[in-house]
């Protein structure tokens, strides 16, 4: 009786395992944002746009780092590509921007800011409350000329922070011009004309006379 008990009780416990594998939760996928229009500079990797990016081509919404940063590529090292200026081409604007973002997970927010270089553009305040999956921000007074807007998304409950930069051509022009073409050489000119050969009556003597003969 003792052994069935045993065989009995060890078979309960393996049965019961699939049971509390299943109780644990899972973890849940890693997920942030970034925006999407005008193009971020992670958006066009993603996108195809600029080719051979590396691993940010792959996950765009992951750029992350610690708050108060000012690069493009949020300090990390895999994604150090989105800090080459000359990769990415300028969207041509107005001095009003709208910035859209998308969003795969909403976490709590105090600010969202866009800087330009050192000047703060605008911020908005989330309250420490959770946005929607997708949200955008109009940002005015953007100087003419080609600009590069560093978006900064401040999480509420870590010390971490998104970082997008978005490359813009304020007020016209081509946001990547193509060199002109210099203006051909001079070509030289004639020579002088030649001095025309006098005849005998520019030289003073007389011309001859034609004689016809008689038929």
């Amino acid at each position: 009786m003792n052994l069935r008990r045993k065989l009995a009780a060890l078979a309960g416990g393996i049965a019961a395992v699939p049971l509390v594998l299943l109780a644990v939760p899972s973890s849940p996928a890693s997920g942030h944002g970034w925006i999407t229009s005008p193009p971020s500079r992670q958006d066009m990797c993603a996108t195809g746009r600029v080719a051979n990016c590396g691993p940010i081509q792959y996950e765009p919404q992951s750029v992350e780092g610690q708050k108060g940063l000012r690069s493009c590529n949020g300090g990390l090292a895999q994604f150090a590509v989105l800090n080459d200026s000359g990769r990415f081409p300028a969207t041509s604007t107005g001095s009003t921007v709208t910035f859209n973002w998308r969003l795969t997970a909403a976490h709590r927010t105090t600010t969202w800011e866009y800087w330009l270089g050192s000047r703060l553009l605008a911020s908005f305040n989330q309250g420490g409350q959770q946005p929607p999956f997708s949200l955008s921000h109009t940002v005015s007074g953007i100087p003419s000329g080609r600009q590069t807007v560093l978006a900064i998304w401040n999480i509420a409950d870590t010390p971490m922070a998104f970082y997008a930069c978005v490359d813009l051509q304020v007020g016209g022009g081509n946001p990547n011009p193509n060199p002109t073409t210099p203006p051909p050489n001079p070509t030289t000119p004639p020579p002088n004309p030649t001095t025309p050969r006098r005849t005998r009556a520019a030289r003073g003597r007389p011309a001859r006379r034609t004689r016809w003969a008689r038929v």
